[in-house]
């Protein structure tokens, strides 16, 4: 706001000067430089209200995503495709809140004019296209390691999901990093990293070596994909070439599972899932209900997480969507000690402070650089509209 200034000042200025021959009186520079204060208050309420309302969104699928794709492991359950599948098969939600605002913009547009229904441009639709096809191929990587590997063990290496993301972040987004963000990024990877302590306490039974070591190099793929899929996300909001509104990023959403469950729905036809979910149902320890109701949640759920994400990328960055994803890994332990009944072990305590301190850190970190740049901004505006003498 503050670079603009002092041309804009200036010319008024001479414009001022050259037909009154007068200087400027003090109530036009007050008017200008009020005019030229951003308004905070209203856009900014609402833009943090929405961006803690995507960390929800996100952390009700970053908890509760992983421990229901488990139970449905965990009682008799196998089809990697079917559950990959249901990470993004919940994308007809994305529907709803797109077609209450269609009418909510076409109740408040003026008398004869047209309501557009898609904003999505093709360019932005193909770039979200890719990005569906990669999030399905990561879907069926992550799914793969949560069949094979314990809570715990999935979750130390999702933990290192932040520095893929912070390291492609940096390359792709061009993201600054302060000393606060790169404490936070160590200490919630340090966080993760020591769940890996005693986790083969909880190791699957009957699983053979190699099943286990597929597991886990499938879930550091996973793991290495995500952490570039989320700062793709950020640089194809900043290349659309569009103006970017929540309703736009709610249909790239919708393009980018859409897509990802074509590929799913593709691996499910070849590997004959659809035909097995019947015989697995009857099967299913906790009963056919059960079972069905398993789905339709995991569906639900996965897509609070997709949606929170793409809308937190959007209000904030892929950084800091990484970093709550990874605050939120000791939450999701604590959750299967309840409901799994997995031991606590004094590494998952240590692991929780460590990712709380860091979490800590990184918002004070952004609480500074907030209050900084708010300090500089009144100094830069009060020495752009000092007047010359004439």
């Amino acid at each position: 706001m503050s670079a603009p200034l002092p041309n804009f000042v200036h010319s008024q200025f001479l414009d001022h000067n050259s037909k009154m021959h007068s200087q400027p009186s003090e109530s036009f520079v007050h008017n200008q430089t009020k005019h030229e204060q951003p308004n905070q208050s209203p856009d900014a309420a609402v833009k943090k209200f929405l961006l803690a309302f995507n960390c929800v969104l996100m952390s009700i699928g970053n908890c509760g995503g992983p421990l229901i794709l488990r139970l449905y492991f965990i009682h008799g359950g196998n089809r990697v495709w079917l559950s990959s599948w249901l990470l993004t098969g919940g994308w007809p939600i994305i529907l709803l809140p797109l077609v209450i605002s269609y009418f909510q913009r076409r109740r408040t547009s003026a008398a004869g004019t047209t309501t557009e229904f898609i904003f999505i441009k093709p360019r932005l639709f193909f770039a979200s296209a890719v990005i569906g096809l990669l999030t399905g191929l990561d879907n069926y990587l992550y799914a793969y390691g949560v069949a094979r590997l314990p809570v715990s063990t999935s979750s130390l290496i999702i933990a290192s999901q932040l520095a893929f993301t912070a390291g492609f972040a940096f390359l792709l987004v061009k993201q600054r990093f302060t000393s606060y963000s790169v404490n936070a990024v160590v200490l919630l990877t340090l966080g993760g990293a020591i769940l890996a302590l005693h986790s083969s306490g909880d190791r699957p039974a009957g699983e053979s070596n190699r099943e286990y070591i597929a597991g886990f190099l499938m879930t550091v793929g996973a793991s290495v994909l995500y952490g570039f899929v989320l700062p793709l996300i950020e640089l194809t909001y900043k290349k659309a070439k569009q103006n970017l509104t929540y309703t736009l990023v709610l249909e790239t959403q919708f393009v980018i599972s859409l897509f990802a469950t074509i590929l799913c729905t593709i691996g499910m036809l070849i590997n004959n899932d659809f035909q097995a979910i019947p015989r697995e149902g009857t099967e299913f320890g906790l009963g056919k209900t059960k079972y069905y109701v398993i789905l339709a949640l995991s569906t639900i759920i996965w897509q609070c997480f997709f949606l929170g994400a793409v809308g937190v990328i959007f209000y904030s960055s892929s950084l800091f969507s990484g970093v709550v994803i990874a605050l939120l890994l000791p939450a999701t332990e604590i959750l299967a000690v309840i409901f799994f009944r997995e031991k606590f072990q004094a590494e998952k305590g240590v692991s929780l402070a460590l990712n709380l301190w860091g979490f800590v850190s990184y918002f004070y970190g952004e609480f500074k650089q907030s209050s900084k740049k708010k300090l500089q901004l009144p100094r830069a505006q009060g020495s752009a509209i000092q007047i010359p003498n004439v």
